[in-house]
């Protein structure tokens, strides 16, 4: 038996290394559950985003802006515990879209107002 054929026996017989061990993380805590489902998240940011859409209707752009600011409140204060909740992007975007829906709500009023 050649040398070389002994290395090849060898090198059969050494089974391959073990992948690295799988950790698990916190399921709020993976941003690809979270881009999927509102785990983790301020149930005050949830709310503001859903009102941030329905605001082009200018009544709903004042709980869009309410729940925005007590959404950015919300988040702020979590990140000091265990369990910091996330959504600042939603938040965000109730508070715009709340804004923008109130200044169109009174553009809108100030309109009408002075048509008749």
């Amino acid at each position: 038996m050649s040398a070389r054929n002994a290395l090849d026996m060898r090198m059969e017989s050494v089974p391959p290394p073990l992948p690295p061990p799988y950790v698990e993380k916190p399921m709020g805590q993976d941003a690809g559950v979270r881009l999927l489902l509102p785990v983790g998240r301020s149930p005050w940011a949830i709310a503001a985003g859903y009102f941030g859409l329905l605001s082009v209707i200018p009544v709903f752009s004042i709980p869009a802006l309410i729940c925005g600011i007590v959404a950015l409140m919300d988040i702020k204060k979590s990140r000091l515990g265990p369990k910091p909740k996330h959504g600042m992007g939603r938040a965000w975007f109730g508070i715009i879209m709340g804004v923008l829906g109130l200044a169109f709500g009174i553009f809108l009023a100030i309109s009408i107002l002075s048509e008749a």
